[in-house]
């Protein structure tokens, strides 16, 4: 819409411009008119004005001005045309638009929700949306929510520190929800209102300052992430062991390779339930690297042993090429045998 807009207002411009240009130089050449006079008889011309003529019109004078009047004329009900237009368009845009989100979201169930789009909003959006699953950008800086909705994202202009614009994002209904808002006590505020709105929600967050990370924690935040301790970590890492930051950074980003970590839940109607990994030969039969076992109780099984025995609840922390873990996801929830 603003593209359009702006190619209407430079249409209109030059059209507006162009007329006046030419009655100036034709009451110029023809009348003999002093510049000004010849801009300022074109101009109550084409706007008409009715202000009489500044000096007497010669025959040719006359014809030139006729011509003028049915070209100015025409030129500025086209311009006050267009802009009308232009306006409606917009106004009727929003509120189509509008109403077009609500009912999305409406629809959207076990979705997550980023609340605010910086630089950290952003990145988490990037990635929810590479992973394919539904998502709502709230923030409440309108030039953000232009840019997220530029991106083809669902977004809306809302503070997600309030509890009616958690409930029209769908927070009842929602799966997670990512607080990276600018300082520590909006995501305070965020946290609260949506715990107390979905207990169930899981809530992950970040921390600016290092003494609000138990604050959060204790507010309902599931997980906590302070950007400058772990961005100094990474920094030390990269002098030490340089290998070992590389392998973290291919792990962690989109380095334009078709590899990634994923988390895979073992659905208890599957035939890998009480099977070693031995067994499922996860790695020979898919090429699928099994890093570590997150057991229902809550243990985690790093570099877990062959005979490490599978059962129904847990999480596989698996690395390996994108079809290939689609492959085994399909095999360990159980929708293969159900397609």
């Amino acid at each position: 819409m603003d593209r359009r807009l702006t190619r209407r207002i430079l249409w209109v411009a030059g059209l507006i411009g162009f007329t006046l240009v030419v009655g100036t130089v034709g009451f110029r050449i023809i009348e003999g008119y002093s510049l000004f006079d010849a801009f300022y008889m074109t101009l109550i011309t084409i706007t008409t004005v009715g202000y009489q003529e500044l000096h007497p019109l010669t025959h040719g004078g006359r014809i030139f001005n006729s011509f003028l009047i049915f070209f100015g004329v025409t030129a500025m009900f086209f311009a006050v045309g267009a802009v009308t237009q232009t306006i409606i368009e917009m106004e009727l845009g929003d509120r189509f638009g509008r109403r077009r989100t609500k009912r999305m979201i409406d629809k959207m169930h076990d979705h997550f929700i980023v609340c605010g789009y910086g630089r950290v909003g952003r990145s988490a959006a990037q990635e929810l949306r590479r992973a394919g699953v539904p998502f709502i950008v709230m923030d409440r800086d309108e030039d953000r929510v232009e840019r997220a909705m530029h991106a083809g994202l669902i977004a809306v202009l809302a503070d997600s520190t309030r509890d009616d614009s958690l409930r029209e994002a769908g927070v009842a209904r929602a799966r997670g929800i990512i607080a990276a808002l600018a300082t520590d006590a909006d995501n305070l505020f965020v946290i609260l209102s949506a715990k107390t709105l979905n207990p169930q929600l899981t809530v992950v967050t970040r921390a600016a300052e290092e003494e609000a990370e138990n604050k959060l924690r204790l507010a309902g935040a599931d997980t906590v992430f302070a950007p400058y301790s772990i961005a100094g970590h990474r920094l030390a890492q990269a002098l030490l062991r340089p290998h070992v930051a590389q392998f973290l950074d291919f792990a962690t980003k989109d380095m334009g390779l078709d590899v990634a970590i994923e988390q895979i839940r073992v659905a208890p109607d599957t035939e890998f339930v009480s099977k070693t990994l031995r067994d499922m030969q996860i790695r020979r039969e898919l090429g699928v690297i099994v890093l570590a076992i997150r057991k229902s109780s809550g243990q985690m099984l790093f570099n877990p042993p062959a005979e490490t025995e599978i059962c129904a609840g847990d999480f596989l922390i698996v690395m390996g090429e994108q079809p290939n873990l689609q492959r085994l996801e399909r095999q360990v929830t159980g929708l293969q045998s159900k397609a």
